[in-house]
């Protein structure tokens, strides 16, 4: 099962969660940005105003987050993680031996592993796209962004359990 490069796996805890916070950033978020803006507006001198200019700082991140957030909202994948076929999926636990030495992390978006302590590697990743479909005990290597080849090897796949 590939998914789309803009799909991603959410668990129904994960996407409540996010909705919260979309909700909160284009609201009071928004809100509260615009009052701090305008008050160190009010301080004078736009051109050496600290707080102005941190507040705008602020607000371009907030709006990134915000688009950030609606693009993974509309094209989220809610449920249950998938059941561990031995095939590496999009949700599931991937323990690989990557440049040699054991890795074990979740494949999909940072935002379903919650309070857990895997790494998370997304599925548009150079790892990710690698190793996407492969069974336990299969290899690959892949393109690493200094240009160097990785070699992989899956060497187990577990359903993520949050």
């Amino acid at each position: 099962m590939s998914a789309d490069a803009q799909t991603s796996f959410l668990t129904q805890e994960a996407y409540d969660r996010l909705v919260a916070e979309h909700e909160h950033l284009s609201t009071i978020g928004r809100d509260e940005i615009a009052k701090r803006i305008e008050a160190a507006r009010e301080e004078g001198d736009l051109k050496e105003n600290g707080g102005y200019h941190a507040a705008k700082d602020e607000q371009g991140k907030q709006e990134a987050r915000i688009r950030t957030l609606e693009l993974l909202l509309k094209n989220a994948k809610v449920g249950e993680a998938p059941a561990s076929r031995g095939i590496v999926e999009p949700g599931t636990v991937v323990t690989a031996v990557v440049a040699g030495g054991e890795e074990i992390f979740l494949l999909g978006s940072r935002e379903i592993a919650g309070g857990t302590d895997l790494d998370v590697y997304s599925e548009a990743s150079p790892l990710g796209i690698a190793i996407l479909g492969l069974k336990v005990g299969e290899k690959t290597s892949y393109e690493a962004p200094n240009g160097k080849m990785i070699a992989v090897e899956v060497t187990n796949v577990e359903t993520f359990a949050g």
